[in-house]
């Protein structure tokens, strides 16, 4: 007979093994009290294919529809293309998909002491240049120039739009493809304000990791993206992961000095 499934939560994602083959695998989600399969396995969001089963869990928590699970909550080590693929997943929905569910794109990211403009955006327009580049790849890789050209386009249309975290007061988004980047740099207050806040039609990503925290009043249990998982924990609108470091992307020095230092 069936065996009964661990204590799951709403929403956990899950490894299935066949008892009778040990090689067949299943990937799923727990919901209302049964593991679905996952509904978005097949899908290249802006051509970026999943590399690890935990890259499959993140695209399918991104890809959900903002009715379904309008918070996402993404932790994970530096190089685990937490930022890469909330791009991805946001740019596919706001230029690619035929219903278009998302206006537009906004980043923020809580550390902006640093130079306003290339402390925020550099980490995104890297990433915007590797994604790029790739849609690029089916015809021939793209120039400096032409990149740059289609990245200053995203930005001069509003297709996509960077903040500094301050922007929020008061403000209801709606229909928003909306990315916390460094999101364990918030405090709860700060974090319960973006995600009260949060309009129809909007969907909330947030990433970070818990163990590189720049705030000097926060800890890794104190920190707005600790907390936000926390009390979010079990909500049937929430879907959240934690990326593995060995599912790091970026090298085998990266990876190292991640988990030594």
């Amino acid at each position: 007979g069936e065996r009964k499934p661990a204590s799951l939560t709403e929403n956990q994602f899950v490894l299935l093994h066949s008892d009778t083959e040990p090689k067949k695998t299943m990937l799923g989600r727990f919901r209302e009290g049964k593991v679905a399969a996952l509904r978005f396995g097949g899908v290249r969001p802006f051509g970026v294919k999943p590399r690890s089963v935990g890259q499959q869990f993140m695209q399918e928590a991104l890809l959900l529809p903002a009715e379904e699970a309008p918070l996402a909550i993404i932790q994970g080590p530096a190089g685990t293309a937490k930022t890469f693929y909330a791009l991805a997943a946001g740019l596919e929905q706001v230029l690619e998909a035929e219903e278009r569910p998302y206006r537009k794109i906004l980043v923020c990211r809580p550390n902006a002491q640093f130079d306003a403009d290339i402390g925020l955006m550099r980490p995104i327009v890297d990433n915007l240049e590797i994604l790029l580049d790739l849609e690029g790849k089916k015809k021939e890789r793209r120039n400096e120039e032409e990149l740059r050209g289609r990245i200053d386009y995203l930005f001069d249309t509003g297709i996509i739009t960077a903040e500094a975290m301050n922007f929020m007061r008061g403000r209801s988004i709606t229909d928003t493809w909306l990315v916390i980047d460094e999101a364990q740099n918030l405090t709860p207050r700060q974090v319960k304000g973006i995600v009260t806040r949060v309009g129809k039609g909007t969907k909330v990503v947030l990433l970070g990791d818990p163990a590189q925290i720049d705030h000097p009043l926060l800890d890794t249990r104190s920190n707005g993206l600790t907390y936000a998982s926390a009390r979010m924990k079990g909500s049937p609108l929430c879907v959240q992961l934690t990326m593995l470091p060995d599912e790091c992307e970026r090298s085998s020095l990266a990876l190292d000095a991640a988990m030594r230092m």
